[in-house]
């Protein structure tokens, strides 16, 4: 399939500095996707907040990504805003807000992420209300399961249809679970859904086991790796953090921990990230750090791309999509 538009405007114009590694990055993705290597993509950030999932859903459906990492919040706010997506409220002038202008969008019940508030009782209370039962379910029967496992259930079965507000094909969440991708989500006990079962079980309502842990993301995780890196596993990385920092850390684990000294290494890596390299911050570690710790290979192609994952990741998806 021939480019489009947004592909032949990227690969005239961004020819040097960050927006040429954009397009080589880009260009070394889809090479992967055509040598048979499977792709991991990890999110940081509020990239579902961001409205992510316009173009990475499509991303999903065809195929172009085989497993995910995020944080638990990028895995509930992509729900949120299938939910409540007229209740948000935008702040172009963000930058210029006092404490009290701060505390009044707290009074009026509107988390601010950036320039985008989130509603907390349209978009929090309505995906408690529903997921509290299937975890509650889950509970009684003696049943566990991974924290994204739960959301595919609530998502699967057409509880919340009667709340949607935007078009459907617009979550990356419901593509995701459409096809059933494993994504693993380290740290999910910071988000608000994790804050949410953990007050649940303070109550003695719920039982923490019943929830997966990150120790189980990764023993699953180190099953799913081998299984699938006869071609290679390439890692396209949204911003920095735990998203990142848990999976990437599978290859050294196997080699190193576990002897399985023919492990491959990750086949490619990129990260998006404005992140500065220093003052010991693992997000802002260059690629070739990784070839220490045992995470890349001296051959593996590595980008990094120093710039607004909202606006580079976007560009990146529609090069993989051909628009």
């Amino acid at each position: 399939m021939s480019k489009g538009p947004i592909s032949q405007f990227i690969e005239k114009h961004y020819l040097h500095f960050n927006s040429a590694s954009l397009v080589d990055a880009a260009k070394a993705y889809e090479e992967q996707l055509a040598n048979g290597a499977k792709m991991m993509v990890s999110m940081a950030g509020a990239m579902s907040t961001a409205e992510i999932g316009k173009i990475f859903s499509e991303i999903i459906r065809q195929d172009k990504v085989h497993i995910i990492s995020c944080t638990g919040a990028n895995l509930e706010e992509d729900i949120m805003n299938l939910v409540a997506h007229s209740h948000y409220e935008r702040v172009p002038n963000y930058r210029d807000l006092t404490p009290q202008d701060e505390w009044d969008l707290l009074e009026r019940g509107l988390n601010r992420v950036t320039d985008t508030c989130i509603p907390e009782h349209e978009a929090f209370r309505r995906l408690q209300k529903h997921i509290y039962k299937i975890w509650k379910d889950a509970d009684d029967k003696g049943e566990r399961y991974f924290p994204h496992e739960f959301m595919y259930k609530m998502l699967l079965s057409g509880v919340l249809e009667e709340y949607y507000e935007i078009d459907l094909k617009d979550s990356w969440m419901y593509a995701a679970a459409e096809k059933n991708l494993p994504i693993i989500v380290p740290g999910w006990e910071d988000s608000t859904m994790g804050n949410i079962f953990a007050s649940y079980v303070i109550k003695g309502d719920l039982k923490a086991s019943t929830m997966k842990s990150g120790i189980e993301y990764m023993v699953f995780l180190s099953d799913w790796y081998p299984k699938n890196s006869t071609k290679g596993v390439g890692f396209f990385q949204i911003g920095g953090g735990i998203a990142g920092d848990f999976p990437i850390c599978v290859v050294p684990m196997l080699y190193q921990d576990m002897e399985m000294h023919d492990i491959p290494f990750w086949s490619y890596f990129c990260q998006i990230s404005d992140s500065t390299t220093s003052y010991g911050s693992y997000s802002g570690a260059v690629p070739n750090e990784k070839i220490t710790w045992g995470k890349l290979d001296i051959k593996t192609p590595k980008f990094i791309i120093e710039s607004d994952a909202t606006i580079v990741a976007p560009l990146i998806f529609a090069y993989l999509l051909d628009l």
